[in-house]
This record gives structure tokens, C-alpha cells and sequence, in this order.
């Protein structure tokens, strides 16, 4: 029997148990967004949440919380507020994010800092209207540029910052701004020393001289507006899903036949080979990963052009005519090339 004197530990509250949880992949996405019921992320995304507001007040910035669950992470034009998407508030919602995108966008700390200082520039410029500034347009370029559904970066390009994936900073000048905003904020990164030498780092002086003429000082914005809450989503996490994927997926032209004669045999008398298409299906996984991370580009999008590389293979009837750890090695470099032909054909698609 345990001591009369021995201290009782205090239980933690249960969490809210939801009907969903235990549900298949299947059932879910018959269920309406609106009746997700979720009303907060989870804590590991609100540490980051948190923290990003401290990284501003930090900088004298003087910004109100203002939060709220979406399908997608936006912040909207001329509403200080940021927008985070719904699967980052239960675990069982970011495994369907993963099983349908292949990726979850802001579910380690690490992306999801980078995402959140991004919005948080959309913020600022919103909360201070930066966007009608003359300095800002003609450093940055015009916020009434419309918006293009897919944008050819140069990745060679010393214009512009590097932060998030896809070399996001050149997709439109608003993306620009925010994301030069975000290097800035950055704790400890040296901006200075990192862009010695670009084009870009006028940008970044401009943003340190911009936040310094604003410290403590209230924003005249500070509208508290949500667009598009989760509560008022009617549509099904299947339809919400389907139009996510058709917005990365790959018009991709079929000029890859040659290397991939170069990389398998078509000698198809010989059965005892491997099929290419079993060993790429075998590989996609890893080698996606891997381009996805080099290149930057959804991979949702790279498994497309896998899929479609592999189909090719089976209507060539290719197979595999060697070691396979050196076939790994020259496939991975083969996709890679693919991938930034995908990029430089101007079919890159907003992620964010």
C-alpha cells in the first residue's frame, strides 16, 4: 500500500477525443472540412507560434495575435493575421496530409519557423501598407502585379533571398518582401556576411531601416478579420485534396525517352532482368526525397514525373541491365535533371 504521505500527481486534463481519429484514410476524406471540429493547433505548432511573435517584440515590432485555422497558410491582403492550415491541429490529420502530399508543410520545427517568419512579413507590410511606399515598389516591384498561376525562377539569381524552398522569393513582389523580411529576422543569421556581394542585400538594408522607423510604434492596421476559417469550409477533405494535387501536377512533356535508354536495356528477350519499372517503384521514396530536398520542388510533383517515368519504361519494356546501387546513383541524378527542367519550363506552382 502506498504512504499516506506520499505526493498525489496531479492527472493532466484528457484531450478532446474526436470521432475521426480512429477513422480510415477513406472515411475522412468523405468528411466535410467544417465538421473537423478542431479549433487550435496542436502545442508543438503553437511553441512555434509563439515564438515568432516573441522574435518581432524582440525587434521593438509591435504586432497584435491574430491566428486562425484554414485549408492552406496565407495571410490575406490587408488582414494582419496569419492563416495556418488545419491538418498541423491533430496528429491524425497531418498523417492524411502525408499520405496525400507525400510532405506536411510546417509539421517539423524547423519548416515551420521558416513558414511563419515568411507570414509574418506578410504581416508587417500589411499592418503598415509598406506596399504603397515608393522605396519598397522600387526595390520590391508593385503588389497590384497580378499574381501568375506558375513562376520560371533562376536559380542562379543573386536578386533575391533564399529562404523557403522553389526560390519562392522571385514568384511575385509581395512573396519578395516577405521573404526578404524573414532572412532579417532571423535570430543570429548573418545576412550581411551571407549576401555580401548580392543585389539582394540592398533589399535587406532597406528592410533593417524599414523596421527600425517603425519600433514601437502602433501599426495603423490592425483589422481582425478571418478569411476562409476552417468552421466555414463546407467542402470534403477529398475535394480539398483533389484540387490541391491538380494544382502541382505535371503537364509533363515526354522528352526523356533517350536517357532512360541510356540508363535500362531494351533488350526485352532477356526476362531474367529486373523490370525498370519495379526498380523504380522500388526507389522512388528515397530518391524523391531526395531531389525534393536538393531542388526544393513539392514532391508531389516529383512523384508525378516518377510515376510517369516509370510507365514509360513499361510501355518501352525496359528493364535493368546492371548493379542496381550504381543504377540508384545515375537515377537519382536523371531525376534531378528532370526536375529543374520541369522548374526552368515555368511550371513551378505556389506552394504557399
Amino acid at each position: 500500500m502506498a504512504s499516506m504521505n506520499a505526493k498525489t500527481k496531479k492527472s493532466k486534463p484528457k484531450a478532446k477525443k474526436f470521432k475521426w481519429e480512429d477513422w480510415s484514410d477513406e472515411q475522412l476524406l468523405e468528411l466535410p472540412m467544417h465538421e473537423l471540429g478542431v479549433t487550435q493547433v496542436q502545442p508543438k505548432t503553437q511553441r512555434c507560434v509563439d515564438r515568432v511573435y516573441r522574435e518581432v517584440e524582440r525587434r521593438g515590432l509591435v504586432v497584435a495575435k491574430h491566428c486562425w485555422l484554414s485549408d492552406e497558410w496565407f495571410s490575406p491582403v490587408r488582414i494582419p493575421g496569419i492563416a495556418i492550415p488545419f491538418y498541423l491541429a491533430h496528429p491524425r490529420l497531418e498523417r492524411l496530409e502525408k499520405s496525400q502530399m507525400l510532405e506536411v508543410e510546417g509539421g517539423t520545427q524547423v519548416s515551420c519557423m521558416r513558414i511563419l517568419r515568411h507570414e509574418m512579413g506578410h504581416v508587417l507590410d500589411h499592418a503598415w501598407n509598406f506596399h504603397r511606399r515608393r522605396k519598397r515598389q522600387e526595390l520590391f516591384g508593385k503588389s497590384s502585379d497580378p499574381y501568375p498561376e506558375t513562376y520560371s525562377p533562376r536559380p542562379y539569381s543573386k536578386s533575391f533571398v533564399l529562404h523557403l524552398d522553389s526560390w519562392y522569393a522571385q514568384s511575385h513582389p509581395d512573396e519578395d518582401f516577405a521573404e526578404t523580411f524573414a532572412v532579417w529576422l532571423t535570430p543570429n543569421f548573418p545576412w550581411r556576411r551571407r549576401y555580401q556581394g548580392w543585389k539582394a542585400i540592398r533589399k535587406l538594408k532597406y528592410m533593417s531601416e524599414l523596421m527600425s522607423s517603425i519600433r514601437d510604434q502602433v501599426p495603423p492596421n490592425s483589422t481582425v478579420v478571418q478569411i476562409d476559417p476552417l468552421h466555414s469550409l463546407e467542402k470534403t477533405l477529398g475535394a480539398h485534396y483533389r484540387e490541391k494535387r491538380e494544382r502541382y501536377a505535371v503537364d509533363y512533356p515526354r522528352f526523356y525517352d533517350r536517357d532512360l535508354r541510356r540508363l535500362f536495356s531494351g533488350e526485352k528477350d532477356n526476362k531474367a532482368l529486373t523490370p525498370a519499372t519495379k526498380f523504380i517503384r522500388k526507389y522512388r521514396a528515397t530518391v524523391g526525397g531526395k531531389v525534393g530536398r536538393w531542388t526544393g520542388v513539392y514532391r508531389y510533383a516529383i512523384k508525378l514525373v516518377v510515376d510517369d517515368m516509370a510507365a514509360r519504361c513499361r510501355e518501352l519494356g525496359l528493364r535493368l541491365p546492371g548493379d542496381e546501387e550504381e543504377t540508384i546513383s545515375d537515377f537519382t541524378v536523371l531525376l534531378t535533371v528532370q526536375t529543374m527542367n520541369f522548374v526552368q519550363e515555368g511550371r513551378h506552382h505556389f506552394s504557399l
